[in-house]
């Protein structure tokens, strides 16, 4: 999760370096392009650039503005922690570039004659909230809600944002336009992640919180062991 954090931020870094000219050739060159990745048109071959497949991985660490990459990176320092924990390390890796790449293929899928590249990690932490929604639906979220923080469910959370999330495509659809957002990237991302960490957990992870309500059971024995009565014997005989 930390290496994850850092390479979006180190990306971002860079791209800060750069004058809006060459940010936009840089963005292009390892955006994903669904009309290069279907083979509609190919970029200028002067264009630095990947190779359109790679850029189904580039494009999840390019971001297109401070606001895009601090709300992609906090939803990912929350709830990646947890999924991590779920899936172990190496497997985690895994997971994210997975849910990642079948999010920009959603995406894609949808408009594969668009020259628009999709860049962010947005797709890659859909997934990320879908499988933590699998295994942690009752942990408590703090979110604010008009001027207050308030405790959540993530179920209610996780569950109102893949909810926007399918409004905001039905919007996008009747003409409402997108407002630059990949909204099916974030829903194929969801699902993947739904799919994929039931699959890939660490053996003994139990979904929907299972294994949460059997170790609060055990500490409620523990923490109420069978009292003894201690009464002297007197030679009186024994009371019951």
């Amino acid at each position: 999760t930390i290496a994850f954090i850092a390479a979006c931020v180190a990306v971002f870094l860079f791209q800060f370096t750069l004058d809006s000219r060459e940010e936009q050739v840089f963005i292009y060159g390892f955006g994903a392009i669904p009309a290069v990745l279907f083979g509609q048109t190919e970029l200028p071959v002067a264009l630095p650039q990947a190779p359109a497949v790679l850029t189904l991985v580039t494009s999840m660490f390019l971001h297109g503005g401070f606001m895009h990459l601090a709300g992609n990176m906090l939803f990912l320092w929350v709830l990646g922690d947890n999924v991590e924990d779920a899936l172990g390390h190496r497997r985690f890796v895994v997971f994210y570039l997975l849910t990642g790449l079948i999010a920009v293929l959603a995406h894609a899928g949808t408009d594969t004659a668009s020259q628009i590249p999709m860049i962010g990690a947005s797709g890659a932490i859909s997934g990320i909230i879908g499988a933590y929604l699998m295994v942690h639906p009752k942990a408590r979220i703090k979110t604010l809600v008009g001027y207050f923080i308030v405790s959540l469910p993530a179920w209610v959370v996780l569950g109102f944002w893949i909810g926007f999330q399918f409004f905001s495509t039905a919007m996008a659809t009747g003409g409402a336009g997108g407002g630059g957002v990949a909204w099916w990237a974030h829903i194929g991302g969801f699902f993947a992640g739904v799919i994929l960490i039931v699959p890939m957990r660490r053996k003994g992870v139990a979904l929907f919180d299972r294994d949460k309500k059997r170790f609060e059971l055990k500490l409620g024995v523990e923490k109420a062991p069978k009292r003894r009565s201690r009464i002297p014997d007197s030679g009186r005989g024994r009371r019951k």
